[in-house]
């Protein structure tokens, strides 16, 4: 009888675990940090789309229907855009606000830049300067334009005391068509102004004092040294600041709402008092947002083309 042997087997080797290589740990790593910065930004995405991007949507659909935001909307297809452009209204809204975006950046886009210029070169007291320019900024809007409203009056108004003991005046600054858009300008000028200020200051900073002291050596004096060192060194923050007033210009509201209402003789009713008169006054609240969806459209238009347009201005 054939004896039984065990069946010979290898013995197991045990499998140590196998350490990831540096390329694996990277990608590890990079998805763990994709991972944790999306965890982030959701909830900002999510705040972003609510409060930005469905507005948006929603006066889209709104500019389709005929609605006082009561009662059930009706669908009216194009007739809130139709209704619009028969608006004779609209052309004049269009005229002003061009017109004072024309003043903004013929008055206040040059004016930042000269007086940060200015306030560059002083040593002391520099911070005083500095809260001085930037306080109009932190003054509510709606008190600054009282406090101006009384600036302006033609009466006992502080700018016609002032010119009155030149011989100049008494001048209807709000009061005249001629005048009052130029008015408005003034005071959003003296306004807004305060951060653009700070942000050349802040940018001319960074400019190498080595370029300066070059440019002093060849002879250059303090204008051809502006021209041919600051400005070329600032341009990227002369191209964004003025793209953000050109924005901020075209919806203006504040000024002519309080200062004005629109007049007189509507020659100061800009774009955006239209939709508010469209609907808070006349309860259009369809042709108001019709024209709020043209307005977005129009500047979204107007920064992609500047944009396109100063890119390699900016960058080269």
């Amino acid at each position: 009888m054939a004896l039984l042997t065990p069946s010979r087997r290898p013995a197991a080797v045990s499998k140590k675990p196998v350490p990831p290589t540096l390329p694996q740990q990277r990608r590890g790593t990079g998805a763990r940090k994709q991972l944790t910065a999306w965890l982030f930004l959701v909830p900002a995405l999510l705040v972003f789309g609510l409060f930005a991007w469905w507005p948006i949507v929603r006066s889209l659909l709104i500019s389709f229907q005929k609605t006082n935001l009561v009662e059930p909307a009706v669908w009216v297809g194009l007739d809130n855009f139709r209704t619009l452009f028969d608006d004779p209204l609209l052309g004049t809204a269009v005229g002003n606000t061009l017109f004072f975006v024309g003043l903004g950046l013929l008055i206040g886009f040059p004016a930042p830049l000269i007086l940060a210029a200015i306030m560059s070169t002083v040593r002391r007291g520099a911070g005083v300067y500095r809260f001085l320019v930037y306080l109009p900024v932190v003054i509510p809007p709606v008190v600054a334009i009282l406090l101006w409203k009384w600036f302006y009056d033609p009466g006992s108004g502080l700018f016609n005391n002032v010119l009155g003991k030149v011989g100049l005046g008494p001048y209807s600054w709000l009061e005249s068509s001629d005048s009052a858009m130029l008015s408005l300008v003034l005071e959003a000028t003296w306004a807004g102004m305060g951060g653009a200020v700070l942000i050349y200051l802040a940018a001319m900073v960074g400019i190498p004092g080595e370029l300066y002291e070059a440019a002093e050596v060849d002879g250059a004096g303090i204008w051809r040294r502006i021209w041919h060192v600051m400005l070329p060194q600032l341009r990227s923050v002369i191209g964004l600041l003025l793209l953000v007033q050109l924005i901020n210009t075209v919806q203006v509201f504040t000024e002519p709402y309080i200062f004005t209402g629109g007049g007189p003789e509507n020659s100061t009713l800009t774009v955006l008092l239209l939709i508010f008169r469209y609907a808070f006054q006349d309860g259009e609240y369809g042709q108001a947002a019709a024209l709020s969806f043209l307005m977005v459209l129009t500047l979204a238009l107007l920064s992609a083309v500047y944009l396109r347009a100063t890119r390699s201005w900016s960058t080269s």
